[in-house]
């Protein structure tokens, strides 16, 4: 488990804390290394990232072997048509548990299948069949993501729009990209960076970087104000 977490003070405890979730065949540290290796300090520094593995060493041959070290792990298994999934349950219960002894989160960031997983995690939250024993997903930021395509999966998790703040990462190149436009969707005004690059974690631009602090502001105004009331009723309790 690895965090970028770790200062100190009131400033500190207000960064949004965001549990990141990699991508098929990797792990928590490739993701790290993807994220904090070309995304600037005036954007990590302001979230309290934490790198997760995924459940489940990998069955097969990794994308990243001769790029990231191993070892890899995947989230479940899929059939081709991406239809069916193994493990899923199982899946999602491991998230909660991770949720649970390392939280409190604010929200999720992922990246490929763990993007798909965070874009889906919100609305089967609110449905009641996910995370219903940790605090609501409240931010999403999504890296190269998509849309679960079981009908089984899919009518629980987009049953309503998803009003939670969320950024979206699209690659022009990306063999996802319009899966990812559908993912958008579903959730209620979205902001949205286009990156020339294909499946992968981009940099940021200045345009990218000029939309990413503007979601960045937007969330922690939230988190500050979600404090400053939680600071207010533990007072009043003590009085």
């Amino acid at each position: 488990m690895g965090s970028l977490g770790g200062e100190e003070g009131a400033a500190a405890a207000r960064r949004p804390r965001i549990l990141c979730l990699h991508g098929f065949r990797t792990s928590g540290e490739i993701m790290r290394k993807q994220v904090v290796g070309k995304w600037p300090a005036e954007v990590t520094a302001r979230l309290d990232l934490v790198f997760a593995d995924a459940p489940f060493p990998a069955e097969g041959k990794s994308d990243v072997e001769g790029i990231f070290d191993p070892p890899y792990y995947e989230w479940f298994q899929f059939d081709k048509s991406f239809m069916e999934y193994k493990n899923f349950d199982k899946c999602l219960n491991y998230i909660e548990e991770l949720m649970i002894k390392e939280g409190p989160f604010d929200g999720l960031m992922g990246f490929s299948q763990g993007s798909i997983l965070s874009g889906a995690l919100p609305g089967l939250q609110e449905q009641g069949v996910a995370l219903t024993r940790v605090p609501k997903i409240k931010y999403i930021i999504i890296i190269g993501g998509a849309k679960f395509q079981s009908p089984t999966v899919a009518e629980k998790a987009y049953a309503n729009k998803i009003k939670c703040p969320s950024v979206h990462f699209l690659g022009d190149n990306d063999f996802l990209k319009t899966h990812g436009e559908k993912l958008i969707e579903s959730y209620v005004d979205p902001f949205i960076i286009r990156h020339p690059k294909g499946h992968t974690v981009p940099r940021l631009d200045e345009k990218s970087l000029e939309i990413m602090l503007r979601f960045l502001d937007k969330i922690e105004k939230e988190t500050a104000l979600e404090h400053s009331s939680t600071d207010v009723d533990e007072k009043e309790m003590c009085l």
